[in-house]
């Protein structure tokens, strides 16, 4: 029997993650149009930019939402149209919709939209039982990663494996991440399947002692320099100070790629020997479609397994504590019964 109802974490008011600003309600469900699926959630991973967005760092798009953008789970009604059929396991990410139209939709730069739709921003998201989505956005999953770690690679890998990509990374090349949470973890194994030499450089000593268990090959603190020059970093921590530190350890020629949403500031810095010697500084900015199915396919192939604590959903406002307060390894996961 299909449900007629949505339990869900509603936000109407952004505010501090220590007010519990995310409510539990019932809600109906609307109808299908065309083009959409709806699913039935198992498992949602909680992402950064969900605290970001219920603690109003990101300007509201809606008077209300339902966060959530990690989203596992089966389809349980289709449109007419949609080929998905009922009982498919599918992937929900950040990226929920783009126009096609535009230039950059066009020229296959769908992640620049010009018009996108945000799952768990602009439409309702995983925080709940069942979610409506258009069937081109989700993806059909392999079997061979449970709901609960397959969640996390939904957003925090998809982005980190993008990340990469925006960096240039060569096989057998040295690279640096900056921050080591749920998106990092899942990008050192790739960077180890490829022949790279890794160097964490993070703040907490839980996370260095994750980054030397998962086999990176130096660890530090967040400003520290690697005994060689990097290749290519990767900034996972909101901060502009992070972003100096990876170019203060690049080599000439090398990139930094910035993987955040949203940045603290950039503080000033010494051009001639920081930048100079054709360094460069990159965004990372949302993902494709294409870079969802390539990094899902390769994750299947070596058995990626995020680090994964499991919450329930009324533990949803604990869920996104965690997060901001990096007391968990790896990523936080709201578990459907």
């Amino acid at each position: 029997m299909v449900a007629k109802s949505v339990t869900a974490a509603v936000l109407r008011v952004a505010g501090p993650i220590d007010t519990n600003p995310l409510h539990l309600e019932q809600r109906s469900l609307t109808e299908l149009q065309r083009g959409q699926v709806l699913v039935t959630v198992r498992a949602c991973g909680v992402c950064r930019t969900d605290l970001q967005i219920v603690e109003g760092a990101l300007r509201p798009h809606r008077p209300t939402i339902v966060p959530g953008h990690q989203i596992v789970g089966v389809v349980a009604a289709a449109a007419p149209d949609v080929d998905l059929k009922v009982g498919t396991r599918v992937g929900i990410s950040w990226l929920g919709g783009t126009d096609g139209t535009c230039r950059f939709c066009r020229a296959g730069n769908e992640n620049l939209c010009d018009a996108p739709v945000f799952t768990g921003y602009d439409t309702d998201g995983g925080y709940a039982t069942s979610v409506i989505a258009r069937a081109d956005f989700a993806y059909p999953l392999s079997d061979r990663i449970d709901d609960v770690h397959t969640a996390p690679l939904l957003c925090a890998g998809i982005i980190g494996f993008r990340a990469l990509r925006v960096a240039g990374v060569q096989p057998g090349e040295y690279v640096g991440l900056y921050g080591f949470g749920a998106s990092a973890h899942l990008a050192l194994p790739i960077l180890k399947h490829w022949g790279c030499s890794v160097a964490v450089a993070t703040r907490g000593a839980n996370h260095r002692e994750f980054a030397e268990h998962l086999g990176a090959d130096w660890v530090g603190k967040e400003t520290d320099r690697p005994p060689q020059q990097l290749d290519r970093a990767i900034t996972f921590a909101p901060s502009g100070d992070v972003v100096i530190a990876a170019l203060g350890a690049l080599r000439k020629g090398g990139v930094v790629a910035i993987n955040a949403i949203h940045l603290d500031r950039i503080p000033q810095f010494d051009y001639d020997s920081l930048l100079w010697g054709e360094r460069e500084i990159r965004s990372v900015a949302n993902m494709t479609r294409a870079d969802a199915r390539e990094f899902l396919e390769l994750a299947a192939q070596i058995g990626l397994k995020p680090a994964a604590t499991a919450f329930s959903l009324e533990q949803v406002n604990d869920a996104l504590r965690a997060v901001k307060a990096d007391t968990i390894n790896g990523a936080a996961v709201i578990v459907l019964p």
